[in-house]
């Protein structure tokens, strides 16, 4: 046979072998990295373990854009049960309802201030369920100073101390420190842990009980009395900011009654002249008369949200 003939099959088979040799990379490499990508997604708190996980492509496609990210670090301070992916589409599909009947039952101008302030609603969604997670880890905080406390009196090293107190909790104080048990049995120091955990839960309490572990750790001293003391004051401060919360209540209230009343105006107005709003929104002036009632609304929901702010 010809050798240039031999050749030439020669080299069609190396290639055919290599593509076959690539593909078969290419294949392992989406494996495991679809394989990372779930192990972060559980380890970070943002997917659940033991239920399907939906929409993984959009779900992978946006962890790669800002967007994605920032998400993603909002969601795993929230404690929900949700992928970025999720939240995202189920974002999405909420804004396209609210569109469609604000533009159906009010003005086709309605429509998009409907679909920024549902905008501004899922972002505020996630920001409640922050601040909700929060409160009820502050309310935990006397608890874990006093198991702290009991843990290091007994004897118990504070790395020992802090996975005790995980177990003994329920969440969302258990889960949290979970994670800083975790990041202390890879290597990590206790500064680096707690200083994790303040970062993603802030709060005056726990700056404060983290800078008296943070220190015992660094100095010694006598940690439990500093704890004994630090219980004492936290039972404290919950008790107040209960009763700030109470007290501020109607205030409250009257912050989420004054954007509920100009929606029932618009609703009122066209139940009582049915196509007013089609008529006030056709013209500029009517568009912009809307747009700073709309400003004005908001306005006052700030202002009042901001006058019953008390940081205690």
């Amino acid at each position: 046979m010809n050798p240039l003939v031999l050749l030439a099959l020669g080299a069609t088979l190396l290639a055919c072998l290599l593509v076959i040799l690539g593909a078969h990379a290419y294949a392992a490499g989406r494996a495991q990295r679809a394989a990372l990508v779930a192990r972060l997604s559980a380890s970070g708190g943002s997917e659940p373990a033991g239920r399907p996980r939906r929409f993984p492509g959009v779900d992978r496609r946006l962890r790669r854009t800002r967007l994605g990210r920032r998400i993603a670090r909002k969601l795993a301070t929230t404690g929900l049960d949700l992928t970025p992916g999720e939240f995202f589409v189920y974002a999405v599909g909420g804004l396209a309802a609210v569109w469609l009947l604000a533009a159906s039952f009010l003005a086709p101008f309605f429509g998009p201030v409907a679909g920024l302030i549902g905008v501004w609603a899922a972002n505020a969604f996630l920001n409640w369920q922050r601040a909700r997670r929060i409160e009820r880890f502050i309310n935990q905080l006397p608890e874990l100073a006093r198991i702290l406390a009991n843990a290091t009196q007994a004897g118990l090293a504070l790395r020992t101390a802090i996975g005790l107190a995980a177990e003994e909790l329920e969440a969302p104080a258990g889960e949290e420190l979970s994670r800083v048990a975790d990041r202390l049995a890879v290597g990590h120091s206790i500064e680096e842990a707690l200083g994790e955990l303040a970062d993603r839960l802030p709060s005056r309490e726990l700056v404060v009980l983290v800078s008296t572990l943070v220190l015992s750790a660094r100095a010694g001293g006598a940690i439990v009395g500093s704890l004994r003391n630090l219980t004492v004051t936290l039972e404290q401060r919950k008790e107040t900011r209960r009763e700030i919360r109470t007290q501020l209540s109607q205030v409250t209230v009257t912050a989420y009654l004054v954007p509920a009343i100009g929606l029932g105006s618009l609703l009122l107005v066209d139940a009582m002249m049915p196509g007013a709003l089609d008529r006030m929104t056709g013209a500029a002036v009517g568009q912009i008369a809307v747009l700073v009632a709309l400003g004005l609304f908001t306005l006052g929901f700030v202002l009042i949200r901001r006058l019953s702010k008390i940081d205690v």
